[in-house]
């Protein structure tokens, strides 16, 4: 195993909620999985400026990020994920390349779209504790 292969990539997410405790899930086109919008940073950009970017190119949507709720990482490859509660600031929901569709739903709706290495990012940014850390692998945690 070379040395590249062995490296991790690291991530943000933007679990958006609304002012009726509702979170903002994201179609994305590759999968056809419900997530929060996120991507991989960029060398040398700054964590809350490349979740900022990464939230407005997936769904037009302006945030301020408003608490770390998480860290989880993808055991098979490689994936460390650093997520964010955000409240919406401006801009309007688009689609792109990225994202075929949007929904806003209620916590307890999140299960029924997302599949459990997801859900528990959005659940756990909606609890008011600590941040969590959890592994899973791409699917479910381990």
């Amino acid at each position: 195993m070379s040395v590249e292969d062995r490296r991790h990539s690291v991530s943000v997410a933007g679990v958006v909620v609304d002012h009726r405790g509702h979170v903002l899930l994201t179609k994305r086109a590759d999968n056809g999985e419900w997530q929060a919008p996120g991507g991989v940073l960029e060398l040398g950009e700054g964590i809350h400026e490349g979740l900022r970017r990464e939230v407005l190119e997936e769904t037009g949507l302006e945030v301020e990020p408003e608490a770390l709720t998480g860290v989880y990482k993808n055991m098979p490859r490689g994936i460390i994920a650093l997520v964010f509660r955000c409240k919406p600031i401006g801009g309007k929901l688009q689609e792109t390349d990225e994202v075929t569709a949007f929904c806003w739903v209620a916590p307890n709706e999140v299960r029924k779209l997302a599949t459990e290495a997801f859900a528990v990012r959005i659940l756990d940014a909606l609890d008011d504790g600590a941040p969590t850390i959890r592994e899973h692998d791409g699917t479910q945690l381990v």
